[in-house]
């Protein structure tokens, strides 16, 4: 919902008794005011690609600061649904808010507010970690400071230490996977989006990654939604999760409470009983 708000002012100032959030919005030389009560709201989501229906009424919403996780197997919808929130691809029907601006027609905006780590990122080859992330840092920030406290502050997310200057193409996968989500990290977007992080990693680089999207998302009050089909490392990463499959989402809940209400000892077996049969 929007108030319009007159200023003559650079900066509009308005009292509100009821909601909690609200955020600015410049539109026609009016300053608005979006509210909002949930970090991003889902709400019967089609997305059709031809004659294909990959998205059939998809629907859950996420808290601010929370880490979200859309799991289900191969071909569920999960990276679509991602996309759209991401504001690279439109709906077919339904609606999606973040942070109260609709992917529509406040793509804009919400573009300014979030990260978005694609399932198969690259970065250049011939470039080294280092001059990748002053490069990306230079597109978000203005000043000289800025992008080079951001790009430290990568650097220390990476945990590369010297190889952060070697050049990416001597990079493994694990490597170049911490880079990007370093890449996503140092600008502290309000929203995260991150299909499958840890997808093909060995045990050492998921580990790592998987303790950093907890760690830095308590210290800085950041919002994650991530996609995975590894429904057990989800049960340690995710405070909230939803149950997707073909396109529909069958469950949401807290993971624990999934498995307390299905009598199942884990994520999989969860999915399983819900969905009806085995992936």
């Amino acid at each position: 919902m929007l108030i319009p708000v007159k200023s003559l002012l650079s900066t509009a100032f308005i009292w509100s008794e009821n909601k909690k959030y609200l955020c600015f919005l410049e539109y026609s030389g009016l300053k608005m005011l979006m509210k909002y009560d949930k970090a991003v709201v889902v709400e019967g989501l089609v997305k059709e690609f031809g004659k294909v229906r990959a998205l059939d009424g998809v629907s859950f919403t996420v808290e601010e600061g929370e880490i979200f996780g859309l799991i289900g197997p191969n071909g569920a919808g999960k990276t679509t649904t991602l996309r759209i929130l991401a504001t690279l691809l439109l709906p077919t029907r339904g609606s999606v808010t973040i942070f109260g601006y609709d992917v529509v027609k406040n793509a804009g905006e919400i573009r300014r507010i979030i990260g978005y780590l694609p399932e198969e990122a690259g970065a250049y080859r011939n470039l080294s970690g280092y001059e990748y992330l002053d490069i990306v840092a230079r597109l978000y920030f203005q000043s000289k400071q800025e992008v080079e406290e951001a790009v430290e502050e990568a650097v220390k997310i990476s945990g590369l230490g010297d190889r952060i200057h070697d050049k990416v193409k001597h990079y493994s996968k694990g490597m170049k996977r911490r880079l990007q989500i370093a890449r996503v990290l140092m600008v502290k977007p309000k929203l995260a989006i991150l299909d499958e992080p840890t997808a093909g990693l060995d045990v050492s680089h998921a580990l790592y990654v998987r303790k950093l999207i907890r760690d830095y998302t308590r210290k800085n009050g950041m919002t994650v939604i991530l996609s995975s089909h590894n429904m057990l490392e989800v049960e340690h990463v995710c405070s909230r999760i939803a149950l997707i499959h073909k396109g529909v989402v069958y469950e949401s809940g807290v993971p624990e409470e999934l498995m307390e209400k299905y009598n199942a000892d884990n994520l999989e077996e969860v999915f399983v009983k819900v969905v009806g049969y085995a992936v």
